[in-house]
């Protein structure tokens, strides 16, 4: 199969084109490239699954244009509802997943069999332009081999399945680089807002804070990319250790400064900036990883806000 990279509006329309005959296309989002597929089709989703050489076990995100189409794909009692809505309307369109009762007209090979569903409203104008075109929503995880390393840019996901889909619609660089925080939102038994953080990302237990209890809790493979090995590269990577002398076989990660003596380095940010680090850190990795030093290691960064979800895909790399 030959893979096209197009962009602008007529990569819009041959992507929707595509995506109606039940075909899956790489997409743009602000967090990271996605492969996408009709979310009601199990045919497209299951074209997802082998494009990307993914379990079947592991649920996909489905992606809609706005808060009006999760009637489409869940089902709230009336008091979670009032609730959800506030939260979506306050990070919507944005990085935030949330994981909620599914409608049965989703099918179960999106859900890994689950009796809940990830979905998002994602804030890439052509993404949405997509979305709006096709009014439907779309199953989407990251366009990449599953497990590797996540595409922030069009050229990295040709990297990762060239050949193996028709087309990848180009809208250059994501503008978060890591994925959406996964956050599961439930009532207690007082009927209070809890909200579990699945998968930490660009929205922080901080922003989530005033709407709810928030617990940092993984439930491996209840939500999509929380399996313990993920996000890795080929080489082996592990943490730096200051006791270890330096190395030129040895490619670092470092967070903010350049440490002499390895092979190949690369910083996630000069100033420190987490944010800057997030958005750099795939692309980083991937570098990193098609260098010629034999094995990766990499510094740790602060664990607040979200270099939270930087050391999660981190140690999520490092378990393989």
């Amino acid at each position: 199969m030959k893979t096209k990279i197009v962009s602008g509006n007529s990569g819009i329309a041959t992507a929707v084109a595509l995506l109606k005959q039940d075909q899956v296309v790489a997409l743009p989002t602000e967090t990271v490239y996605g492969l996408a597929g009709n979310a009601f089709s199990p045919q497209a989703v299951a074209s997802i699954f082998e494009a990307k050489g993914r379990p079947l076990s592991d649920p996909l995100i489905v992606h809609l244009l706005d808060i009006s189409w999760l009637h489409r794909v869940v089902i709230l009692s009336p008091e979670l509802e009032k609730k959800v809505m506030s939260l979506a309307s306050a990070f919507w369109p944005g990085p935030l997943t949330l994981l909620l009762p599914k409608k049965e007209t989703v099918p179960d090979l999106v859900t890994a069999g689950l009796e809940t569903v990830a979905v998002r409203v994602p804030s890439n104008p052509v993404m949405r332009g997509v979305l709006a075109s096709l009014d439907l929503p779309l199953a989407a995880p990251s366009a990449n081999r599953f497990g590797r390393i996540s595409p922030t840019r069009a050229s990295d996901v040709f990297a990762e399945l060239g050949g193996r889909i028709p087309l990848i619609l180009d809208d250059g660089p994501c503008h978060h680089g890591l994925e959406s925080t996964i956050v599961w939102p439930y009532e207690d038994l007082e009927k209070n807002l809890v909200l579990q953080i699945l998968r930490p990302g660009p929205i922080t237990a901080e922003m989530l804070a005033p709407f709810g209890k928030v617990l940092s809790q993984s439930v491996s493979g209840k939500a999509p990319g929380s399996l313990k090995s993920h996000y890795a590269p080929r080489k082996k990577l592990s943490w730096y250790d200051p006791a270890q002398p330096p190395n030129k076989d040895i490619g670092l990660l470092a967070f903010s400064q350049p440490l002499n003596g390895y092979g190949t380095i690369e910083i996630l940010s000069a100033s420190g900036d987490l944010r800057e680090a997030a958005t750099n850190l795939y692309g980083a990795l991937r570098r990193l990883d098609e260098s010629s030093v034999a094995s990766l290691i990499a510094e740790p960064v602060p664990e607040r806000g979200i270099g939270c979800a930087i050391m999660d895909r981190l140690q999520r790399a490092m378990a393989t």
